[in-house]
Order: structure tokens, then C-alpha cells, then sequence
């Protein structure tokens, strides 16, 4: 694959289950490297839309490539590369937890168990219980390390932190970004991984995110860069004389106020105040 190339590619991708449409028309290119927010209210289409990137759904139109590769069709190399967490993890409820991460690691080449057993110490997983006895926090722990312990290339991560506490949370966070042990390998240099995780949990993707993807109805509302959002994004109360209409990102008539990108109006950059993601997210859907 092309370095310069994206790493994940969407291209005009719909999914229609019987009337209903749960993803419609989604194009997006993640560059290699990125770490992106995938941010919508519940039933937005963001579980789907990952259901598809990795071939567990079928869209009706169009078509994802993840490193290259059709989604559909992905390659046993690129699943080597590939982590993901569903948002209800698929897990043998049999098996030891240990025997569990075992099984499936050893399936990857660039699996250690060293690596294994360093990621559960810090997510506090209990290796020796039963997975059936396990309670649905460490459950999603041990989903997290079923994606990380072979350390892939490209993450998909559906809702990972919902039910761990702060503290877990943040070992999390910080096990994304740990240095790898990697060199150059099939022409990926070490240590550029892209992830795209699915949280409502806002304030923590506001600390790691690169890029953020808003979903709206099965459609895709803005994609940009997040240090972008910050630098121009503006909340401004209404009316905004002489405001240019191509300018307003989205307006909220009930608060009398909107979000402008002060790029499209540029006497406008010193007006109203900076938006966290929460409050972005807030007029994106009001």
C-alpha cells in the first residue's frame, strides 16, 4: 500500500435494512495515522458504519477499503493488522481469561505474550477467572486487549470504555499510544497507528483525537480536524448581520445562536467564543 494512500477509504456507502435506512451516502478518507472521533446521538448509524469498515455488514451501495483492501474481501495479511472491539463483545465465555488471550493471540504473528500479560496488568484484568465470571467492565477489558495485545496497525473501537471506571479509562487511553515495539514492516513505519473510536464519552475523545466524524441519521454531518474545529469554529449569538450563510456550520434558532468557521468569514475570527466537543456536538444536533 501507498504511504501517502488512506488508510481507510468510504465511498458512497449506504445500508438499507428494509425501509429503514441506517447509513446513507457516507464518503470519508482517514489518512494514515489519525486518530478519529466517530461522534452521534444513539442509532446514529456509528456501530453499523464500523460493521462495515471491518465486513461484518453488508452496505447496500458502495464500498470500504481498509489498508487497500475491500472490506468485504479483507486479506488475511490486512486482518493481522486489524483490531477491533464491538460494542457487545464476542467472547468464549468458557475459557479461562488467560487461556482465552492465548488462543486468540497466537493467531497473529506479531502477538507476544509478554505484550498480552503487560496490557491486562495495566487494564487490571483478571487473567485467572472464568470469562462467564467475569463482570461486563472487565468483559470489555478483555475485548481491549483481545485488539491491542498483537498490536495492529489500524484499530476500530465501538463504544471500548463505556463501562470501566475513570482510572481504567485513562490506562486505556494511554496503552493506544505506548511506543511499539515495531521497526519497518511492509513499508509501515512503527508507531503510526490509526484508530477510530466510537465514544460518548466526549470529554475523554477530546484529549487524544486527531479528527473527529460526526454522524447524523446515517449521514455523515462534518469530518475535519479537530485542532481545526478549535482554531476556527466560532458559537455566535443570532441575528449575525452581514454574516455570510456560507459560513454557518449549523444554527440553532431556539438558543438564538449558531457556529460559524470564521475561514469563511474572516472578519468574523475575533467574534464569540471557542466550543468544546461536547457543546459541539450539543448545536450539531439541536
Amino acid at each position: 500500500m501507498n504511504l501517502d494512500e488512506p488508510v481507510i477509504e468510504i465511498n458512497c456507502l449506504s445500508l438499507h435494512v428494509e425501509a429503514a435506512t441506517i447509513l446513507d451516502h457516507i464518503t470519508l478518507a482517514i489518512p494514515r495515522g489519525a486518530v478519529v472521533g466517530l461522534v452521534g446521538r444513539n442509532g446514529a448509524g456509528k456501530s453499523t458504519l464500523l460493521r462495515c469498515l471491518v465486513g461484518l455488514a453488508e452496505p447496500s451501495q458502495g464500498e470500504a477499503r481498509l489498508l487497500g483492501c475491500p472490506s468485504m474481501d479483507l486479506s488475511d495479511a490486512v486482518r493481522e493488522r486489524l483490531g477491533y472491539v464491538a460494542q457487545t463483545p464476542d467472547l468464549f465465555e468458557w475459557m479461562e481469561v488467560f487461556e482465552h488471550l492465548r488462543t486468540i493471540g497466537q493467531a497473529y504473528p506479531r502477538w507476544t505474550e509478554e505484550r498480552c500479560l503487560l496490557l491486562a496488568v495495566r487494564m487490571g484484568l483478571p487473567i485467572g477467572r472464568t470469562v462467564k465470571n467475569l463482570s461486563v467492565g472487565d468483559q470489555q477489558k478483555l475485548a481491549v486487549v483481545l485488539a491491542l495485545a498483537h498490536d495492529p496497525d489500524l484499530l476500530l473501537l465501538d463504544e471500548p470504555v463505556s463501562n470501566l471506571d475513570p482510572m481504567t479509562r485513562a490506562e486505556f487511553m494511554r496503552a493506544l499510544f505506548v511506543d511499539r515495539s515495531l521497526g519497518e514492516e511492509d513499508g509501515v513505519p512503527g508507531g503510526e497507528r490509526t484508530i477510530i473510536i466510537s465514544s460518548h464519552l466526549l470529554t475523554d475523545l477530546e484529549r487524544v483525537v486527531s479528527h473527529v466524524a460526526f454522524i447524523r441519521q446515517g449521514r455523515l454531518q462534518l469530518f475535519e480536524a479537530w485542532d481545526a474545529m478549535l482554531e476556527h469554529f466560532r458559537l455566535i449569538s443570532l441575528p449575525a448581520v452581514g454574516l455570510p450563510a456560507s459560513a454557518i456550520v449549523c444554527e440553532n434558532p431556539k438558543a438564538a445562536q449558531c457556529v460559524i468557521d470564521t475561514r469563511l468569514a474572516p472578519h468574523w475570527v475575533d467574534a464569540g467564543r471557542v466550543l468544546s466537543l461536547d457543546e459541539l456536538f450539543v448545536e450539531l444536533n439541536s
